[in-house]
C-alpha cells in the first residue's frame, strides 16, 4: 500500500490536506443550524473562530520556539494532529451547548491545525524537491477547498441533524492522517537545522524586499479568513432578497470559497511565466476593488452580488502561495525557517482583530462592514510598492 501511495506522493498529500483541513471551518459549515436550534448568533459563532485561530497560532509558535518539526517526522505530526482534531472536533458536538467548553475545544482544534498545515508545506518539499511554488499552490488550494468542505457536508446533509456534517470531517481527518501515516516522509527533506528562534525570525524583517512581502502578506491575512467567516451570511441576504430556500445557503457558501481553489491553482501557472509578485499584486488589487464595491452595490440584483461574491472567493486566496514563493526568496538565507515562522504567526495573528470586528458589527452593518477589510489590500498593495521599488525585475517566479 505505501508503494502506491509513493508513485503519486503530491496528490496524497494536498488529498490528506484537503480532509486535515475540513476541521478549520467545521462550525462555520453548520452556524445557520446552531443559531437556529441552540441560539448561537453571529459574535458567538465569530469568538469560536477566533479561538481557532488563536489555537492556530500559538500551536504554530510552539512548534517553530521547539524545533518539534525537526526532532519527529512530519508524517508522525501530521498523522497525529490529524488524530487529536478528529476527536476535538466530534467533542465539539457534545459541548455546543457549552459556551467555554465550546470555545476550548475550538482552541484545541486549532491547536491540531498547526500539526496539518505547516508540516503538509514540509512533506511537499521532502516528496516533490522541484517546482516548489506549483506544489505550494495546490497545497494552500486544498487549504480553501477544506475551508469550503463543511458547508459542503452540511448542504449534503439537510434534514439531518447539525452534528452529522461534523462528523464527517472528523472522519475526512482520520482518512486524511491515516494516508500521511501511510506515505511517511520523503527523502528529500534537508537535515534538521536545530531549534528556530523567534528573536532571529524578527531580525529578519530587517531586510527591505523581505519586509515588504510581509507587509503585503498581512494585509491578505486581515482580509482572508474574516470574508470567510462572513459568506454564509452574505449568501442569506441574497437568497433572502430572492426569496429562495435556505437550503442554497450551505451549497452556494461551499462555492464561494472553493472557487480559492481554481484561484490558487491558475495563479500558480500564471506566476510561471508572469512571475510571483505580478500575480500576488492583481490579485490583492481585485479583491480589494470587490470590497469596495460590494457594499456600495448592496441595492443591486442579488444575482449580480452572489456574481461578484464569486469573484471575490476566486481572488482573495490566489495571492497566498504567491506571497509564500516571495516570501522564500526573499527572507534571509540563514534564517528562513524562523522568519517564515514569525511572518504567520504575525499574519494569522491579524485575522482575530478582521473576525472579531466583522462579526460583531455583522447585525449593526449589514454588507458595509465589509469596508472594515478594505485596509488590508490597501496598505498590503502600498507594501509591494517598495518591492516593486526596490528590484522591479527580479520578482522571483512561484515554479521555480
Amino acid at each position: 500500500m505505501s508503494r502506491v501511495l509513493q508513485r503519486h506522493p503530491l496528490a496524497v498529500i494536498v488529498l490528506a490536506q484537503l480532509c486535515g483541513t475540513s476541521l478549520w471551518f467545521s462550525v462555520n459549515g453548520v452556524g445557520l443550524s446552531l443559531a437556529r436550534d441552540l441560539g448561537i448568533t453571529e459574535v458567538d459563532l465569530g469568538r469560536l473562530t477566533l479561538a481557532v485561530q488563536a489555537g492556530f497560532i500559538l500551536g504554530t509558535l510552539a512548534i517553530a520556539a521547539s524545533g518539534l518539526a525537526d526532532r519527529f517526522r512530519a508524517s508522525r505530526i501530521f498523522a497525529v494532529s490529524c488524530l487529536l482534531g478528529a476527536l476535538i472536533n466530534a467533542g465539539f458536538v457534545l459541548a455546543a451547548e457549552h459556551t467555554a467548553a465550546g470555545l476550548l475545544l475550538r482552541f484545541a482544534t486549532g491547536l491540531c491545525l498547526a500539526g496539518i498545515y505547516p508540516l503538509g508545506m514540509k512533506l511537499v518539499i521532502g516528496w516533490t524537491p522541484t517546482h516548489k511554488g506549483a506544489a505550494l499552490a495546490w497545497l494552500v488550494g486544498m487549504l480553501t477547498l477544506g475551508t469550503a468542505l463543511p458547508h459542503l457536508l452540511r448542504g449534503s446533509t439537510l434534514g439531518l441533524p447539525w452534528a452529522w456534517p461534523l462528523l464527517g470531517a472528523s472522519l475526512l481527518a482520520l482518512a486524511g492522517g491515516a494516508a500521511i501515516h501511510r506515505l511517511g516522509d520523503g527523502p528529500h527533506l534537508p537535515p534538521p537545522a536545530g531549534p528556530t528562534r523567534l528573536r532571529e525570525g524578527l531580525a529578519g524583517l530587517r531586510a527591505p524586499r523581505f519586509r515588504a512581502v510581509a507587509g503585503g502578506y498581512f494585509g491578505h491575512c486581515w482580509e482572508l479568513y474574516a470574508l470567510w467567516m462572513l459568506t454564509p451570511f452574505l449568501v442569506a441576504r441574497e437568497l433572502e432578497r430572492l426569496a429562495a430556500p435556505v437550503d442554497l445557503v450551505p451549497w452556494l457558501s461551499f462555492g464561494v470559497i472553493a472557487l480559492g481553489l481554481v484561484g490558487c491553482v491558475g495563479g500558480g501557472e500564471l506566476s510561471r511565466r508572469l512571475g510571483s509578485l505580478w500575480v500576488a499584486r492583481r490579485a490583492l488589487a481585485v479583491s480589494g476593488l470587490t470590497c469596495l464595491a460590494y457594499p456600495l452595490l448592496a441595492w443591486a440584483p442579488p444575482g449580480l452580488l452572489l456574481a461578484l461574491l464569486a469573484v471575490w472567493g476566486l481572488t482573495v486566496i490566489a495571492d497566498s502561495p504567491q506571497f509564500s514563493a516571495l516570501a522564500a526568496a526573499t527572507a534571509p538565507h540563514a534564517r528562513v525557517g524562523s522568519t517564515l515562522a514569525v511572518m504567520n504567526a504575525v499574519g494569522f495573528a491579524l485575522t482575530l482583530p478582521a473576525i472579531s470586528l466583522t462579526s460583531s458589527l455583522w447585525a449593526a452593518q449589514g454588507p458595509w462592514v465589509l469596508w472594515w477589510l478594505l485596509p488590508g489590500p490597501i496598505l498590503g498593495l502600498w507594501a509591494l510598492r517598495r518591492l516593486i521599488e526596490t528590484s522591479p525585475r527580479e520578482a522571483p517566479r512561484a515554479g521555480s
